[in-house]
């Protein structure tokens, strides 16, 4: 299907997964907004794109930090005013626990907060573009959260801190359709399966050995997150996790409505942001 004039932004967009969903994506005609950490990353990326005579801007952005989403949010506003999808894939996993320069948790930062601010902040040109798509890259985590403990300041396993931050987009996706229903924004999660990434290098070995064994590689994967952001048949789709192509059921904590509106809370007093429920035209 074409994506001749619609703009697509995609996050962790210089390598990876992130990088081949944004080629194919421009390939069917989008412009996309590659959202890096490395300016020059992103400039090689966008650089394939043009010579495929595709169409692409770089915009340098630390996740992490809500001061950079803050000035890369503004910046995708004053070039477009609309947005057709936002496609949440950078994260960050780290083996011992360290705070942004924000005094934020590092993964809790990168990978739950950020989106959440930068879907708030883009809420608008979202709304312009209706219908929408919010695609939120992660896993079937099966992690309880410990509200009491988010940022794991008593406690601090790598993994589990992980595991928890994919239980947090879950449920941010699952809140997030339920917010906008109506609105003509869709909100819906991929797990793209295992595929070949650098995200899990600093994990322990058997980690590595375990993730490597069946790995695809990140062009094959990308293919399930660029049908979540196109295919017609999905236009209507909110509030749904996708294994792969398929719709899947994930833990019963992402599906209880008191954990998705405590987490919610949490987001807003952490980022200074909110996103309200849909009250129509």
């Amino acid at each position: 299907m074409s994506m001749t004039g619609q703009t697509h932004l995609v996050t962790g967009a210089s390598s990876g997964l992130g990088r081949a969903s944004a080629i194919a994506l421009a390939r069917l005609g989008a412009r996309v907004v590659l959202l890096v950490r490395d300016r020059s990353r992103g400039d090689e990326v966008r650089g394939t794109i043009l010579r495929q005579g595709g169409s692409a801007d770089v915009l340098q952005a630390d996740l992490s930090s809500r001061a950079s989403v803050r000035r890369a949010a503004a910046e995708v506003l004053g070039a477009h005013r609309r947005l057709d999808v936002l496609i949440h894939n950078a994260a960050i996993y780290t083996p011992r626990r360290t705070l942004t320069g924000e005094g934020l948790e590092t993964m809790l930062a990168t990978n739950h907060l950020g989106p959440f601010l930068l879907t708030a902040l883009l809420r608008g040109a979202l709304l312009a573009a209706k219908p929408s798509r919010v695609i939120v890259v992660t896993a079937p985590s099966t992690t309880r959260i410990d509200f009491d403990d988010i940022q794991g300041e008593r406690r601090f396993g790598s993994l589990s801190r992980f595991g928890a931050t994919k239980m947090a987009n879950l449920m941010f996706t699952y809140e997030l359709a339920s917010r906008l229903a109506g609105s003509g924004v869709t909100a819906n999660a991929v797990f793209p399966g295992v595929f070949k990434s650098g995200l899990m290098d600093a994990a322990p070995p058997l980690i590595r050995w375990l993730g490597g064994l069946r790995a695809a590689s990140a062009e094959a994967a990308a293919e399930h997150i660029v049908q979540a952001a196109t295919d017609p048949a999905l236009a209507d789709v909110s509030g749904v996790f996708f294994s792969g192509r398929r719709p899947a059921r994930t833990a019963p904590d992402s599906l209880a409505v008191d954990l998705r509106e405590r987490l919610w809370d949490l987001s807003e007093g952490l980022t200074g942001a909110s996103i309200p429920h849909w009250a129509g035209d």
